[in-house]
């Protein structure tokens, strides 16, 4: 959906939707907003999210920079390989751990810093524009105050609960030896 259509959906079609959908929304603006602007530039955006950490904390593990982008390492491990081949990063492992790999920027992934910063900052200011400085920063306490909020309830649930696992499928045989569905 384009960013018309997300405006138009929140303005018309359910302007009382909830808020984690209208939050969502947002995200995905920004973020179309973001990957038009890096298109430009020819880096995709699924890499920005590692290039972002790894301008921060360059030589993590790939499994630290699954942590810390939050996404399953599966993901981390197809960008990293793109953004290799791409000479963003190399991916090394060190004599006395061969277990695990560590991803370091190139002198080109770091310049890229420069570049994609700037994209990022003339997004967040478009995004602002005509809403009043003082709104702007209630609208950032309010959304961590709800991260806060999640963050405390998912300590809370995961500590006093054990984690329940997925619904499984289950099959039964027939007389014959085949298969049944369950019944539901």
């Amino acid at each position: 959906m384009s960013t018309q259509g997300i405006l138009h959906h929140w303005r018309e079609a359910v302007p009382k939707d909830r808020l984690a959908h209208l939050i969502r929304d947002c995200e995905r603006a920004f973020r179309r907003a973001l990957e038009l602007r890096m298109a430009e530039h020819g880096v995709p955006f699924g890499h920005w999210t590692f290039l972002r950490v790894l301008w921060h904390a360059d030589g993590l593990t790939q499994k630290e920079l699954s942590a810390r982008a939050g996404v399953m390492e599966p993901t981390t491990f197809v960008a990293l390989k793109a953004m290799e081949k791409l000479g963003y990063v190399t991916r090394q492992q060190t004599p006395h751990n061969r277990k695990n790999m560590y991803v370091h920027l190139t002198d080109k992934g770091r310049e890229l810093q420069a570049l994609l910063v700037p994209l990022a900052v003339a997004t967040n200011r478009i995004s602002a524009r005509g809403v009043a400085t003082a709104d702007v920063a209630t609208a950032r306490r309010v959304l961590l105050a709800m991260i806060a909020n999640l963050a405390d309830e998912e300590t809370t649930t995961t500590t006093a609960k054990p984690r329940r696992k997925p619904a499984v499928k289950r099959r039964s045989v027939a007389p014959d030896g085949s298969q049944c569905p369950s019944p539901r």
